[in-house]
C-alpha cells in the first residue's frame, strides 16, 4: 500500500481527514492533533502531532510498511466496554476523586510507554 492507497482506504473506512496528515492526500486542512506520515532522508516516519509539536513514533525503510502501520492505528477498533459491577458502580458514585487520580496516572503511564515504543500494539492481521 502506498500513501495514495492509504488515503483512499482511510476514507473508505470512514476515518475523518482531521485525524491524519499524509503527503499528497488532499484534505481540508492539516490536523492540529493526530497522526502524520512523512518522508525524511529516505525513510518513512509515522508520528503524532499534538499541541503544536510533532513526535515520531516509528520509522520504516519503505512506504508500504509505514502506510500499513498507520492504517492499523487509524482503523483499529478496541473491544466494546464491559458492564460495570455493582461494586464498580458504587465506587464511581463515592470515590470520584480517587478514580480521576488513578485515571490520570494510567494516562501518564500509557503516554510514557507510547513515547518509548513499548506499548502493546493492536493485532496486525497478518501485515
Amino acid at each position: 500500500m502506498d500513501r495514495h492507497e492509504l488515503c483512499e482506504a482511510l476514507r473508505a473506512a470512514g476515518v475523518p481527514d482531521a485525524h491524519y496528515e499524509i503527503p499528497d492526500c488532499p484534505a481540508g486542512r492539516p490536523p492540529h492533533e493526530g497522526y502524520y506520515l512523512a518522508r525524511r532522508e529516505g525513510e518513512w516516519i509515522v508520528g503524532v502531532h499534538e499541541r503544536g509539536r510533532r513526535e515520531a513514533l516509528k520509522t520504516f525503510a519503505d512506504e508500504s510498511r509505514a502506510c500499513a502501520w498507520l492504517h492499523e492505528r487509524l482503523t483499529y477498533e478496541s473491544p466494546p466496554p464491559s458492564r460495570l459491577t455493582a461494586a464498580e458502580r458504587d465506587e464511581l458514585l463515592h470515590d470520584s476523586e480517587g478514580i480521576e487520580r488513578r485515571a490520570q496516572e494510567q494516562l501518564e503511564r500509557a503516554l510514557a510507554e507510547s513515547r518509548r515504543g513499548t506499548r502493546h500494539d493492536p493485532p496486525t492481521g497478518g501485515h
